[in-house]
C-alpha cells in the first residue's frame, strides 16, 4: 500500500513537472509574441510541428508579415536559410580540424556536403518566392510545387547529416554533440518552413 502511495506521488509529481515545462513553452511563445499581427503568426503557427521554435523565430519579422500568408511563408524559410548557413560554416570549420580521425573526418566531410546542398535548395526556394520582393505574387504561386520539393530535399539532406553522424561509431561524442547542435536547430526551422508552405499551397486557388 505504501508502495502504491510514493508511486502515485512520484508519478504526480512527474505529471506536475511536465505540465509546468509544457506551460513554460506555451508562456514564451506568447511573450515573445506580444506585438502587432502577433496573433496571426500564433495561429499560422499551429500547423508546424515546432511551434514555440516557429512562433519565437518568426516574432520579430511581425512588422513585415503582418497578416500575409506569403510573407510568412518567405520569412520561415529565410530564418532556415538563415540557420542553415550558420550550420555549413560550423560544419566546415569542423572538418577543418586535423585531429579527427578518419571515419570522424569522412562523416564530417559528407555532412559538409549535405549541409551546402540545404544552402543551396533553401536559397533557390527563396528566390523562387520572390524575395527581396517586387517579383510579383502570381508567378510565385505557380512555382510553389517546385519550392516544396526543394525545401523538402533540403530537410531530407539536413537529415541525412544528422544520420551520419550519429549512427554507428564512426563519430565519437565530441563531433556528435558539436554537429547535432547545429543541425537540430536549423532541421525544425525548415521543417516548420515546410508546413507553412504547405499551408500556403493548400490555400491557393
Amino acid at each position: 500500500m505504501m508502495g502504491g502511495r510514493l508511486w502515485n506521488s512520484a508519478a504526480s509529481a512527474a505529471l506536475v513537472s511536465l505540465l509546468i515545462v509544457f506551460g513554460f513553452c506555451i508562456s514564451s511563445c506568447f511573450t515573445d509574441a506580444t506585438r502587432i499581427h502577433a496573433d496571426f503568426i500564433v495561429s499560422s503557427c499551429q500547423a508546424t510541428t515546432f511551434r514555440c521554435l516557429c512562433v519565437d523565430s518568426l516574432s520579430p519579422y511581425a512588422s513585415v508579415i503582418r497578416d500575409s500568408p506569403m510573407e510568412l511563408a518567405r520569412s520561415a524559410l529565410s530564418v532556415s536559410l538563415s540557420g542553415a548557413r550558420s550550420a555549413a560554416a560550423a560544419v566546415s570549420k569542423l572538418a577543418a580540424e586535423e585531429t579527427l580521425a578518419p571515419r570522424e573526418a569522412a562523416a564530417v566531410r559528407d555532412c559538409m556536403s549535405t549541409t551546402g546542398d540545404s544552402v543551396d535548395e533553401l536559397q533557390r526556394s527563396l528566390e523562387a518566392m520572390g524575395y527581396p520582393k517586387g517579383r510579383g505574387e502570381a508567378a510565385v504561386g505557380l512555382r510553389l510545387d517546385d519550392i516544396q520539393t526543394w525545401v523538402s530535399a533540403a530537410l531530407t539532406d539536413e537529415d541525412t547529416c544528422m544520420d551520419g553522424i550519429g549512427g554507428g561509431r564512426s563519430t565519437g561524442g565530441v563531433v556528435k554533440v558539436a554537429i547535432r547542435r547545429q543541425i537540430v536547430n536549423v532541421a525544425q526551422l525548415t521543417s516548420n518552413a515546410l508546413a507553412l508552405i504547405n499551408a500556403l499551397n493548400s490555400a491557393s486557388p
